[in-house]
């Protein structure tokens, strides 16, 4: 386990009532939510809907700090498609996840490259290491309809 040398920031959130038709909302009043199950028509989002919105913004700032730290262009659309699965394993609700980077345009082995090193720079990606299972996708053709990965 790593343990902290410095905290940076303390995010804080009030959950009432679970994903059922709970609410969640930050301390700072910046974020309030209503949650529902997933799958269901109910309002509200639910948990791995938050948890991937986290992370792909979380690892788009990593791709960006590995490039610059490189000195390498990125396209001006990079983008992270993440999807969040929540399943059953071993009678357990486990989670698991893949991580679309778009990077139209650019070198299939610089993308993959950047995807993998942005990979052991995120906190959320090292958190989830040898926990979930994660595919991380670099995409360098997108298709017509954004958020789909080229065949």
């Amino acid at each position: 386990m790593t343990k902290l040398e410095k905290v940076l920031y303390t995010a804080r959130v009030h959950t009432t009532g679970g994903r059922e038709g709970g609410a969640s909302r930050t301390s700072d009043g910046r974020l309030q939510v209503s949650l529902s199950t997933p799958g269901t028509s109910s309002t509200g989002t639910n948990p791995e809907q938050l948890f991937a919105a986290g992370w792909s913004a979380c690892f788009l700032s990593a791709i960006k700090i590995v490039a610059a730290k490189r000195k390498i262009a990125l396209p001006d659309d990079v983008a992270v498609d993440a999807e969040v699965d929540l399943g059953i394993a071993e009678g357990l609700h486990h989670l698991a996840a893949r991580l679309n980077v778009e990077l139209a345009g650019m070198d299939e082995d610089m993308a993959r490259w950047l995807v993998e090193a942005a990979s052991h720079t995120c906190p959320y990606s090292l958190a989830t290491s040898g926990n979930i299972e994660v595919h991380y996708n670099a995409i360098t053709s997108v298709s017509a309809d954004r958020g789909q990965a080229a065949a």
